[in-house]
């Protein structure tokens, strides 16, 4: 069933060409970054956020970043224009702008970030931008589940990129990545192998590699739009920005090296064999960008010239020809009302211009010359041929890009020359707002293989540059380079892709039979979530009681083990109690507080236990007079009377208590409360023991009647420096009363309605 709304219904050119129009300028705003980039000259802006911490909003623009932002701007230009068409008369297409264009913000914060805390806080607005881009149906409930699927494991990867992160700075003394990548690598450093970990889990989540691959062919339940820009500019490609960005800091280790090749060249293989497997062109395309993916991994294991060559002219040709070809079978469901592959064919005739599109960004797909997508290939072998691992990348690029050519021909070839079977609708050429996006792209394919020095210069080498932390040797993006190694290479992925495409169907059957005997991901997926809710119920069933005495007794537990524990790791030294210094006075008013905590313990009536608390407050109330501070002690004095008066008028309306005997008190109880008062007491010491710091108590002396025009310190601390925070505390005792109140009350009736009933 087609995804988009009514053709030709009105479209939405306020939110539509709107949003286009300011990402446009966002993108010419770029543009002039270009010559000063490319002569070697990164800009940076500095916007503090947290000083304390080194935490600021730094935004860099170099090769690396500069290419992302054009992709992300350019693509996002024409996938907003094509979508105000494309999903004309939908009723909540307002709401769709919206969540498109913040995601394009967000995608060119994480690029343009060189602070690491800022670059994760824009890595998580992708997440979650993303998550309502996949379930914009909301309606569908396939929809939310795939959207809740790549939130929840793009996020769990987001956390341990947080641990990564926050262990760089720590350990570095910096979240600057410039700075980071100027010092150099970090191999052989302090937690250097945690940190690659942590960085590998929130970039292999994010960009989809095996074996959490199975969430981004999922995410084409959100419109085609959305899967034209998540794949070909934006977030499944953060990931591999991540990698390349930090390649300076963290590449170079055999660790580093050996993950990189073996998990990408996994990836690009099985995605290219699942790509040909499926018959619905946005689920073949999805797996293609998982085989782009897993290749740009592996390159990027490398650290040659010719190898992080081959990752950024792959990811340039990539992004258009994969956002061509996703807009391309948009129009064609548009028009025909399928998607399917064994139903598509023959439209040339009706479809020229969108035919035309296709081939265009098929062809760059495919490998062929003289498109950009043939360097890209050329490179890419030589690249290869350079790594540490070759014995193993060759021959797994050769497989995969032999599919590739295959696939190329499946998704646009097939559709326009092929047979045609029954469609749901008389095909017709799709309107300009949606053929200016692919027809742009397939043509810029052409152009930079015909003009490579083009890209080269302004794209490419300027991005190879930032990748490898140095200025690159440039000359490897050339349309001819001679006959070589890597030439031949692709003479023999031309042969077994074609060869792949003339037994697709056979092969797409075999393929079927072996992944119905192969494990499920993505069903696992649904199984770990049901047993994870199943283990959240119990918990919650086991923590969540109901009773206040359980919840007070483990929130002091948590308290008192903390503490302890604290302790015990620091060496605190020996305390002075300074009994010695105490008289009759405070001995006598130390006594009354022991006295009346001890009637709380043992009584058994409400009231005397009252009595007793006023009495501890009291005592306290006379150690502040003793020290000459009767202000307070007149507000402990004040707040003991509330209490007990509060507390009376409450008890009279609770049950009595059993008069039979003396209430039994709980051994774990009294232990904790011993525990927390002798830690409690100890910390209080400790503090007490230590040099007294007047730097405050000089700088309040001075500032309360210059700044606030009172003499009273006290008072002026809680009413003029502490103002928000006085306020915010009787906000506190004010809710609590209101609540309070409204509990009392609903009782009331409660009983009222009860009596009635009787």
């Amino acid at each position: 069933m087609a995804e988009h709304s009514d053709p030709n219904a009105p479209w939405k050119t306020v939110s539509g060409i709107g949003t286009s129009a300011v990402t446009a300028l966002l993108f010419v705003f770029f543009l002039q970054y270009l010559p000063i980039v490319a002569a070697g000259e990164p800009v940076r802006w500095v916007v503090p956020w947290i000083p304390s911490l080194d935490i600021n909003f730094t935004f860099w623009i170099d090769g690396l970043s500069l290419m992302f932002a054009l992709l992300i701007t350019g693509i996002g230009a024409m996938v907003m224009l094509y979508a105000a068409k494309y999903l004309a008369g939908h009723p909540q297409y307002d709401r769709f702008a919206l969540y498109l264009f913040s995601f394009m913000l967000s995608m060119l914060g994480l690029v343009l970030a060189d602070n690491l805390i800022a670059l994760f806080v824009f890595w998580e607005l992708t997440t979650f931008t993303s998550y309502l881009l996949i379930g914009f149906s909301h309606t569908d409930p396939k929809s939310r589940r795939n959207a809740l699927q790549a939130l929840l494991l793009t996020a769990a990867g987001g956390l341990a990129l947080l641990a990564g992160f926050i262990l760089i700075g720590i350990t570095q003394g910096t979240f600057e990545m410039s700075e980071l990548n100027a010092a150099g690598s970090l191999v052989g450093k302090e937690f250097y192998t945690l940190i690659l970990f942590l960085v590998l889990a929130g970039a292999f989540t994010k960009s989809a590699q095996v074996p959490f691959h199975f969430w981004l062919p999922n995410a084409m339940a959100a419109p085609t739009p959305v899967s034209a820009y998540l794949h070909s500019a934006t977030m499944v490609k953060a990931g591999v920005y991540l990698l390349a960005r930090m390649h300076p800091s963290l590449s170079g280790s055999d660790l580093w090296v050996w993950i990189l090749s073996i998990f990408g060249a996994v990836t690009a293989v099985f995605a290219s064999f699942m790509a040909l497997r499926q018959t619905d062109l946005k689920q073949t395309l999805a797996y293609t960008t998982l085989m782009a993916l897993g290749t740009l991994v592996m390159f990027l294991a490398g650290s040659t010239g010719y190898a992080i060559t081959a990752a950024m002219t792959f990811l340039l040709v990539h992004s258009l020809y994969k956002a061509g070809l996703f807009l391309t079978i948009g129009i064609i469901d548009h028009a025909t009302g399928t998607r399917d592959a064994n139903v598509l064919g023959g439209l040339k005739s009706a479809m020229p211009i969108t035919a035309a599109a296709a081939a265009l960004a098929g062809i760059a797909m495919a490998g062929i010359p003289p498109f950009l997508g043939f360097i890209a290939k050329e490179v890419a072998y030589a690249g290869a041929l350079e790594m540490h691992l070759w014995l193993f990348v060759v021959p797994m690029a050769l497989i995969a890009f032999a599919l590739m050519f295959a696939v190329a021909g499946i998704v646009a070839y097939k559709p326009f020359f092929g047979p045609q079977g029954a469609l749901p609708h008389e095909p017709h050429e799709g309107p300009w707002p949606m053929l200016l996006g692919p027809v742009t792209l397939g043509a810029l394919g052409l152009l930079f293989g015909l003009l490579p020095g083009i890209s080269a210069y302004y794209l490419i080498e300027p991005a190879v540059a930032a990748v490898m932390g140095a200025p690159d040797v440039g000359g490897r993006v050339k349309l001819w380079a001679g006959f070589n190694l890597p030439l031949l290479l692709s003479l023999v992925t031309f042969g077994l892709g074609y060869l792949i495409y003339l037994k697709h169907q056979g092969l797409r059957e075999r393929l079927a039979r072996i992944e119905a005997k192969s494990p499920d991901l993505d069903a696992s997926w649904d199984v770990f979530l049901d047993k994870f809710m199943g283990f959240t119920k119990l918990q919650t069933k086991l923590i969540q009681t109901g009773v206040l005495r359980q919840y007070m007794f483990a929130t002091f537990a948590v308290f008192a083990l903390t503490v302890f524990v604290t302790l015990m790791a620091r060496d605190v030294g020996g305390l002075t109690l300074g009994l010695g210094g105490l008289g009759f006075m405070e001995w006598g008013v130390a006594l009354l507080i022991i006295a009346g905590t001890v009637l709380v313990l043992l009584t058994s009536s409400r009231i005397v236990a009252l009595v007793g608390l006023g009495v501890v407050g009291i005592g306290v109330a006379l150690i502040f007079i003793m020290y000459s501070a009767p202000d307070v002690a007149i507000t402990q004095l004040l707040v003991e009377l509330l209490v007990v008066v509060l507390l009376a008028l409450a008890f009279l309306k609770m049950p009595n208590l059993d008069p039979t005997g003396v209430q039994k008190h709980n051994f774990a109880n009294a232990v904790l409360a011993i525990a927390v008062g002798g830690l409690t007491t100890t910390v209080l010491l400790l503090v007490v023991d230590q040099p007294f710091d007047r730097r405050l108590t000089e700088f309040f002396e001075a500032a309360s009647w210059t700044q606030a025009f009172g003499r009273n310190i006290v008072n002026v601390i809680l009413v003029d420096f502490r103002t928000l925070d006085t306020f915010g505390e009787i906000a506190v005792v004010l809710v609590a009363a209101l609540g309070a109140f409204a509990l009392l009350k609903g009782a009331a009736k409660a009983r009222a309605v009860k009596e009635d009933k009787k």
